[in-house]
């Protein structure tokens, strides 16, 4: 069983997320994306990447109407493909096990209220990313 965080971007503190931009999803990760290119839109407008980062983690990628799963990303640089997706597009990231949320400030008053309170504001880097959501890397 796979661990799979998800991307969401709230605007004004509104209870429901608002739908991702498609086209700035693909310009992030279609560079990234190592699988088969007629895979990448399902057949209901549903976006799929198999991203690779220069230092060979991997995650699979769903995107929909709802928002986005990172789906079992591996330690290393891959969290940087993910935090420059969420800044691009002023989203957040909500860790499935624990339903924390990790965010820049600049989206910490976009959440909803209830989601202000204990949200992880960070530096939207690979790092920061990974150890927010994992704690800290063991050499």
């Amino acid at each position: 069983m796979g661990w799979s965080p998800s991307v969401h971007k709230f605007v004004g503190g509104g209870e429901a997320p608002v739908s991702p931009d498609l086209e700035l999803v693909r310009a992030v990760l279609e560079p990234h994306d190592v699988g088969d290119p007629q895979l990448t839109v399902g057949e209901d407008g549903s976006l799929g990447f198999w991203i690779r980062a220069s230092d060979g983690s991997e995650a699979e990628v769903f995107v929909d109407e709802y928002g986005i799963t990172v789906h079992r990303p591996q330690a290393g640089g891959v969290f940087g493909i993910v935090a420059e997706l969420v800044s691009r597009l002023g989203a957040v990231i909500i860790d499935p096990g624990s339903g924390r949320v990790v965010c820049r400030q600049e989206q910490h008053a976009d959440l909803p209220p209830e989601m202000q309170h204990g949200a992880i504001v960070i530096e939207m880097t690979a790092e920061a990313v990974e150890t927010a959501l994992t704690g800290p890397r063991r050499p």
